[in-house]
C-alpha cells in the first residue's frame, strides 16, 4: 500500500485532481467529507461542538450550520483550535479505519486541506500538492464559490503559506492554467504512484 498525502490551499484545486485520481483507480480518503459525517446530527462529534460554541451554530432543524460557524472561527484563530480539537481526532480515527479496509496493493490518496498546518506530512509515503498563485486562488473563491473578497482572504490567510505548502510537497501540480492542462499533470502524478507503489 502506498499512502499518500494530497493538499492544496482553498481554491488551489485540489478536489479536482483528488477526482481525477480516484478515477484512476486511487482509493480516495475524503478528510472534509469525513468531517462533515462525524459532525451529522445525532453523533458525538456534533455534541461536542456545540457543547463548545451553543447551540446558537445549528440550524432549526438540528444541524451544523457551516456558513455560521465558519464565520466564527475563521476570524478567530483560538475558536479555531477548539474546533479543530474536536474534529481532527475523529477524522483520524475514521480515516484510519477506511484506510485499513483498503487492498495491499492499493494506492491510497487521502485528501487533508490542512495537511500542511497540522504537521501531517510524516504520516505519508508521499505528499503531493496542488499549487497556485494566490491571486488564482481569491478569483476562484470569489467568481466560482460566491466569496466576498473580505471572506476569501480570511480563509486564505488561516492556512498555510504557498511557501510552507511547497516545503512539504515531493510531487507539485501546478493549477494556475485552465482545466485542460491539469489532466497531463496528474496522469503523470498518477504513473509515478503506481510506479512506487510497485515498488514497494
Amino acid at each position: 500500500m502506498l499512502k499518500v498525502g494530497l493538499t492544496g490551499g482553498i481554491g488551489a484545486g485540489k478536489s479536482e485532481v483528488s477526482r481525477m485520481l480516484a478515477g484512476y483507480g486511487a482509493v480516495l480518503i475524503d478528510a472534509d467529507r469525513i468531517a462533515r459525517e462525524v459532525v451529522e446530527p445525532g453523533t458525538p462529534g456534533l455534541d461536542a461542538v456545540v457543547g463548545a460554541f451553543g447551540t446558537g451554530i445549528l440550524t432549526p432543524e438540528g444541524a451544523l450550520d457551516r456558513p455560521k460557524l465558519g464565520s466564527i472561527v475563521f476570524a478567530d484563530r483560538e475558536r479555531l483550535a477548539v474546533l479543530n480539537a474536536i474534529v481532527h481526532p475523529l477524522v483520524g480515527a475514521r480515516s484510519a479505519e477506511l484506510e485499513r479496509a483498503a487492498g495491499p496493493d492499493s494506492v491510497v490518496v487521502h485528501d487533508v486541506p490542512l495537511l500542511t498546518e497540522n504537521g501531517l506530512a510524516p504520516l505519508y509515503d508521499l505528499v503531493v500538492v496542488v499549487d497556485a498563485a494566490p491571486q488564482t486562488q481569491l478569483d476562484r473563491l470569489v467568481t466560482l464559490r460566491g466569496m466576498t473578497e473580505q471572506e476569501a482572504r480570511a480563509r486564505m490567510a488561516a492556512q498555510a503559506t504557498r511557501e510552507q505548502r511547497r516545503a512539504v510537497a515531493d510531487l507539485v501540480i501546478d493549477n494556475d492554467g485552465p482545466i485542460e492542462a491539469l489532466e497531463p499533470q496528474v496522469r503523470s502524478v498518477w504513473a509515478e504512484l503506481t510506479r512506487r507503489a510497485a515498488a514497494g
